[in-house]
């Protein structure tokens, strides 16, 4: 006798999370066994019903999911965690997949995709939609940022100055400049702007709406 694929959906958007059940809903082969809100509410539904597959929204009113997944996997080492996302920034899925996620897609998938992508990770694949593979190979070789220049980009797309920047990591004016600069190299951008919205598509800051 074929099992269906239990899955805890963690998602606060109402419409998403009803998309996601309505699909999943109709296929034999699933079975819903929670959903939760939140991260903390989801983390424990996780630990209670031990789901074969959890789909957990990336950004969570109380949490981010490449946070919190070494406290899945440090829960249940064989976890399945497939996380959803709102956009597809290379900087965010390279993360997640490196904290072990299964795999990555957006909230526009469509619904044959989404099944496709639940078959795949219960079987213990990783899955990653074709246009996601295609922005990780685009920035194959980026040179990554290191953390003190992944805040002073986090304060420029905030438009802070050098001078408010310094103040706030309390560093020098000239070590803010040539951070400043390092970051615009690598990214290869040449003003805050570039860098500003390259950073936000690229997932590489958080923006805290």
């Amino acid at each position: 006798m074929k099992f269906p694929v239990r899955v805890l959906i963690i998602e606060n958007q109402t419409l998403v999370k009803i998309g996601i059940r309505t699909v999943l809903s109709g296929k034999s082969d699933f079975e819903i066994v929670g959903e939760a809100d939140s991260g903390a509410e989801g983390f424990q539904k996780f630990r209670e019903l031990k789901p074969d597959v959890t789909i957990l929204s990336l950004r969570l009113p109380d949490s981010c999911a490449i946070d919190t997944l070494d406290d899945y996997f440090a829960a249940e080492k064989r976890a399945k965690i497939l996380v959803l996302a709102d956009t597809a920034g290379d900087a965010e899925i390279s993360k997640a997949l490196k904290k072990g996620a299964s795999g990555y897609i957006c909230k526009d998938i469509s619904p044959d995709e989404l099944v496709k992508a639940i078959r795949v990770v219960n079987r213990g694949k990783k899955y990653i939609p074709s246009d996601i593979a295609e922005i990780l190979s685009e920035n194959i070789g980026s040179e990554e940022l290191t953390p003190t220049e992944t805040r002073i980009l986090q304060q420029i797309t905030a438009g802070k100055s050098n001078k408010e920047i310094a103040y706030d990591l309390n560093i020098s004016e000239n070590t803010v400049k040539t951070h400043v600069k390092n970051v615009f190299e690598k990214l290869g951008v040449s003003d805050r702007t570039s860098a500003a919205t390259l950073a936000i598509r690229r997932g590489l800051v958080r923006i805290h709406l």
